[in-house]
């Protein structure tokens, strides 16, 4: 018991000592962010502040995350197969595999796993 309070206090106290410690030291302080903007101090801005960013990293990103999310899925599969009968787990397994496939297949049919320069 006394261990689980330990625990709760140290998640509950973690978080506000870093967020205490990163304002400390962070380097912008809220005063400071409106007399570096350039409506305040009167010059343009040196650099745009808004980068070109291709549409296929952001893709690919994406697709990325949904099948690795999917990975950690697939990953408890492995040992509910000793527990389960296993008609059920092939049943289980290549629906969600099946799944995975037709979401890939459309993605590619899709054209967004196409790098286009």
């Amino acid at each position: 018991m006394q261990s689980m309070m330990t625990t709760m206090l140290l998640s509950a106290l973690m978080p506000i000592a870093m967020i205490m410690i990163s304002t400390l030291i962070s380097k912008k302080m809220i005063s400071d962010r409106k007399k570096l903007s350039p409506f305040e101090c009167g010059f343009n801005p040196q650099t745009k502040a808004r980068l070109p960013f291709s549409i296929q990293f952001f893709m690919i990103s994406i697709l990325f995350l949904i099948f690795d999310i999917e990975i950690a899925l697939i990953l408890p599969l492995i040992p509910i197969m000793k527990i389960s009968e296993i008609m059920s787990w092939w049943v289980s397994s290549a629906t969600f595999i099946t799944i995975l496939l037709v979401g890939l297949f459309y993605e590619w049919k899709q054209g967004a796993l196409k790098w286009a320069i």
